[in-house]
């Protein structure tokens, strides 16, 4: 098993925040969780985690995510952090898949299981490592 990694989780959904502490805590990581918020790249600056999984809002008018990701790979202090989205929305984003990898985001589509979850986390937390070697 990995050393456990400062994973932050941000979701607005309280039972979603304890469900994402529950699984990764039991993988040996250290969770912090979050909700979207003014000040959210802030406190991601301020917390320095190994890996952020957020839930991401595709579609019309839907920003909820894409902003704080947007804030996240323009800033110097956050850019490298790898990224895990969440979304209900296969087909938008099947529609920025490209884009996704390109930026080095993991995609998690809902409703997952616990597995895929587990699986996304590891390979992500593994290719950070074989990218710093």
């Amino acid at each position: 098993m990995t050393e456990g990694k400062r994973i932050l989780v941000i979701n607005d959904t309280q039972e979603i925040l304890e469900l994402f502490e529950t699984i990764l805590t039991d993988l040996g990581h250290h969770v912090i969780l979050m909700s979207y918020a003014p000040d959210e790249l802030t406190r991601i600056e301020e917390l320095k985690p190994d890996l952020v999984i957020a839930d991401f809002i595709f579609g019309p008018g839907e920003k909820t995510g894409w902003q704080l990701l947007q804030k996240m790979r323009m800033n110097r202090s956050t850019e490298r952090i790898p990224i895990i989205a969440c979304t209900a929305s296969v087909q938008a984003a099947a529609d920025a898949e490209g884009y996704l990898l390109q930026q080095r985001i993991a995609l998690v589509l809902k409703p997952f299981t616990i597995s895929q979850l587990e699986d996304t986390v590891r390979k992500v937390i593994e290719t950070e490592r074989e990218n710093a070697d």
